[in-house]
């Protein structure tokens, strides 16, 4: 039965004194979430409003759910979907995702990593950054490689990468409306474009390049991916290509991971599909968030008898 969630926000400031946007889910009920989970949303994208059918549904199962809109998204400061450095993004996130599993009531918790889109790209670098860290992820069709049909010519690239510094902020880049591509219900299609907080005009030069450098590098290095995942795509994903999820299950070297296809979805699984084939993802998604997290925890729960028979040990022995 899904528990009772509590909402929470806070602003914090980053390294470089932008003021951050944070927020959290958690369960009422229940006095210790089963795991953590932190949300890296996509392009554009924001996590209080477009993310709250996730931090609620994931909260409602059981889990402790994090956000962070990045510098230049949602209700965070910073010019408006200027990414002037991807791993700052990425850097952000580490620190304050870090922070809440430091905190004392977290401890032995398991710390799983969800992934839409951009979001993907932005969880498989915190992997990276540091393999043993994280648990596992949900990445849901993640930016981790370009499409042979969306791939910039070499030409196209210099250009731009000879303008970049001179009009990094400039929205001149070429591109479709992402979000007839990317919601298949209409209605919520129609939400979406009355969210203020979502990005909805053309990409910054910058950005774009930013993102085209990010992709292009996950996509050299997948088989450093270590950690358990579930990868999630929609069949009829025009946005990321369906190809991309399965170079990344084909190339990881993780020893556990899982491929999910929907035919006939499209690249918003949870937020712009009909109910029912959102249903479907989450169930999904929570039934394997479920497994590894008990798995997590017992590993948890037997380190912590051993600790507490060694500490018993010395009390006696003194």
């Amino acid at each position: 039965m899904p528990m009772d969630v509590g909402y929470q926000e806070e602003f914090i400031c980053n390294s470089r004194g932008v003021k951050l946007f944070t927020c959290r889910w958690l369960p009422i009920s229940s006095p210790s979430p089963k795991s953590l989970v932190f949300l890296c949303h996509g392009y554009g994208m924001e996590c209080s409003v477009f993310m709250k059918e996730v931090g609620m549904t994931l909260a409602g199962a059981g889990y402790g759910v994090y956000g962070l809109d990045y510098e230049g998204h949602g209700k965070s400061g910073g010019i408006r979907c200027l990414i002037k450095k991807f791993d700052n993004l990425v850097s952000d996130c580490d620190s304050f995702f870090k922070d809440i599993c430091r905190k004392d009531e977290y401890r032995g918790k398991g710390k799983f990593l969800y992934g839409e889109s951009m979001g993907g790209a932005v969880a498989l670098l915190l992997h990276k950054r540091d393999p043993a860290f994280w648990d596992s992820a949900v990445l849901l069709a993640p930016m981790c490689k370009i499409s042979e049909k969306m791939k910039p010519s070499p030409m196209v690239v210099k250009i731009l990468t000879k303008l970049e510094y001179i009009i990094p902020k400039w929205k001149i880049v070429p591109a479709k409306d992402v979000i007839d591509s990317a919601f298949k219900d209409p209605v919520k299609r129609d939400e979406i474009r009355r969210n203020k907080l979502i990005y909805q005009e053309k990409p910054r030069l910058k950005t774009a390049l930013e993102m085209l450098r990010t992709s292009m590098d996950l996509e050299a290095n997948l088989s450093q991916i270590t950690f358990p995942f579930l990868v999630l795509h929609g069949m009829e994903d025009t946005v990321t290509d369906p190809e991309i999820s399965l170079a990344l299950y084909n190339s990881a070297r993780s020893s556990d991971k899982t491929i999910k296809n929907y035919p006939g979805m499209w690249h918003s699984l949870t937020y712009g599909e009909p109910s029912e084939n959102v249903g479907i993802v989450f169930f999904d998604i929570v039934s394997w968030l479920d497994k590894h997290s008990s798995a997590i925890n017992s590993i948890g729960r037997a380190d912590q008898v051993i600790l507490d028979q060694r500490n018993e040990g010395r009390r006696s022995s003194m």
